[in-house]
């Protein structure tokens, strides 16, 4: 099923077509859950399970774009297509845009103060993600 909003993207050059492909798809999910699961680890360090929460949910809202049959190289447009592959509510991508403005202050400035409150949401909002995309994986 074609998403307008998603082949505008295709139009301008933000995301490229490409045919899915299960076995990424599902490495991804699995990659997500698995890191997730890390972040959650209260003897890691707040930046570790920052770490690990981000790039879960950057995981798994590319495998929700992978199997709708599109690929984007920008971490910041994979997690507001969430709004278009999952249904993810924008409050709920927003906390995934915050966390990925910190993320690339810590990786460009060294800026490694973890707030705590961040990271509770940004584990809540990539648990739903999850969610989200073994409900879509469910229904292909």
């Amino acid at each position: 099923m074609a998403h307008p909003q998603l082949e505008n993207l295709v139009r301008i050059g933000k995301l490229k077509v490409e045919r899915v492909e299960v076995g990424e798809v599902e490495g991804l999910l699995h990659s997500g859950r698995c890191r997730l699961d890390d972040a959650q680890r209260q003897e890691l360090s707040p930046e570790s399970r920052f770490d690990l929460g981000y790039n879960a949910a950057h995981a798994l809202a590319l495998s929700a774009l992978r199997a709708h049959g599109y690929r984007s190289n920008s971490r910041y447009l994979v997690f507001q297509c969430l709004q278009h592959t999952v249904d993810l509510p924008a409050e709920q991508w927003r906390v995934l845009d915050h966390a990925h403005r910190k993320r690339n202050l810590a990786e460009s400035e060294g800026a490694t103060d973890v707030d705590e409150q961040l990271l509770r949401a940004l584990i809540r909002v990539a648990q739903e993600v999850a969610t989200r995309v073994s409900h879509l994986l469910a229904q292909q």
